[in-house]
């Protein structure tokens, strides 16, 4: 199910989804979660929303990485991942957004359940 969630402090809707799913999931401030990136991103010498970054750091954070293989583009949505996996805490990516999913619903700012997932980070409760 989908729950409306935009933690970003001035209510913007901008290309800070990464910063978004990792505070909801976290359960920090917006502002906490794009320090802790902002620095990695300053040590790899990268931007804090590049996918291998923020993968990296939620691994640090003892997420276990997965990667969905879809037969077809689509045809395994955001809504089917949360019917299959109803307990736990996930960030899905989808490649161009990042989603956070917790015990089956999504919390977006908008509702992103017909994008295709391509890969997924747990922390199993």
């Amino acid at each position: 199910m989908y729950v409306f969630c935009n933690p970003n402090p001035k209510g913007r809707i901008t290309d800070d989804c990464v910063i978004r799913a990792i505070a909801i999931a976290e359960g920090k401030t917006w502002d906490d979660i794009y320090i802790e990136l902002m620095v990695e991103g300053y040590i790899d010498k990268d931007m804090a929303n590049a996918n291998y970054l923020w993968g990296k750091y939620l691994v640090d954070k003892g997420y276990t990485p997965n990667i969905l293989f879809n037969i077809c583009h689509g045809c395994y949505t955001l809504r089917d991942f949360c019917n299959d996996h109803k307990c736990g805490t996930h960030i899905i990516g989808t490649g161009t957004h990042a989603v956070c999913v917790i015990n089956g619903d999504y919390y977006d700012s908008w509702d992103s359940g017909d994008v295709a997932p391509v890969y997924y980070f747990s922390m199993e409760d």
